[in-house]
C-alpha cells in the first residue's frame, strides 16, 4: 500500500483520517485533509488501518487518534447531514446458535456495541451499525441502529490494538428509497463532502486550547 496519506493536525492533536472510497473524498475535504483510503468493507478497513498504524508505530509517530469519515445509509436521519457516531455495532456478527448474544464477538469476548470518542458538541449524534453488505429497503428492519456503514467497527477494532480512540463522522447519503443504481449513493456525495469539511473544521475548534480551556 503506497503512502499517499498524511497525518492531520487538529489543534495540538494529531490524527490519522480514514475514508473508504475515493468518491467520498471531494474537493472540500481535499482542501483540509489527506486521508488513508482503505477500500470498501470491514476487511479492507481493518487491514488498511492496521497496516498504517503499525508503520507509524515503527517510526515512533503514532497519532493521538483516528478519525473515521465518510457516508452512511439511514432510513430515519436527515439526509446529507453529518452525524457524530457515539457507538458502533457489528451487524454481521451472529454466534447465537452457540449461545452467545447476537452481535457479540465470542472469541475474544467483545461486547456487541463499542463506544467511540467524544467530539464536537455542535454535531448531532447517532448510533451506527457496520457490516459487509449494502443495506436497502426492508433490510433496515433488522438493524438496531440509526445508520449503517461498512467500515467503522473495523476501524475502531484496529485502532484499539494501538490504544487509540476513534472519532466517527458520517454523512447520510441514502436510505429513504431502495438502492438500485450506483448514483443513488453517489448523487449525495458532493453535498456530504461540504458537510464533512464543516465537521472537520469543528474538530479543529474542538481541540484547540481556546476551545477546551473552559470545558
Amino acid at each position: 500500500m503506497s503512502r499517499d496519506w498524511i497525518l492531520s493536525s487538529f489543534g495540538p492533536k494529531t490524527a490519522l483520517c480514514v475514508m473508504a472510497a475515493a468518491p467520498e473524498y471531494g474537493p472540500a475535504l481535499r482542501a483540509r485533509i489527506r486521508p488513508l483510503i482503505t477500500g470498501v468493507g470491514p476487511v479492507e478497513a481493518a487491514v488498511g488501518v492496521a497496516h498504517a498504524l503499525e508503520s507509524l508505530r515503527a517510526e515512533g509517530a503514532l497519532p493521538d487518534m483516528v478519525v473515521s469519515l465518510g457516508s452512511a445509509g439511514s432510513r430515519s436521519l436527515d439526509h446529507a447531514r453529518v452525524y457524530r457516531v457515539i457507538e458502533v455495532s457489528y451487524r454481521d456478527m451472529d454466534a447465537s446458535v452457540l449461545g452467545f448474544p447476537k452481535g457479540e464477538t465470542p472469541y475474544p469476548r467483545l461486547p456487541a456495541v463499542l463506544p467511540l470518542a467524544a467530539g464536537p458538541a455542535a454535531l448531532p449524534t447517532a448510533r451506527l451499525a457496520t457490516g459487509a453488505s449494502v443495506v436497502s429497503g426492508a433490510a433496515y428492519d433488522a438493524v438496531d441502529a440509526d445508520m449503517v456503514d461498512m467500515e467503522t467497527f473495523a476501524v475502531v477494532r484496529a485502532a484499539a490494538r494501538f490504544g487509540l480512540p476513534v472519532i466517527g463522522l458520517r454523512g447520510v447519503s441514502d436510505g429513504r428509497t431502495d438502492l438500485s443504481a450506483l448514483e443513488h449513493w453517489t448523487d449525495a456525495l458532493a453535498e456530504i463532502d461540504l458537510r464533512l469539511a464543516e465537521a472537520v473544521d469543528l474538530l479543529h475548534d474542538h481541540f484547540t486550547p481556546a476551545a477546551t480551556e473552559f470545558a
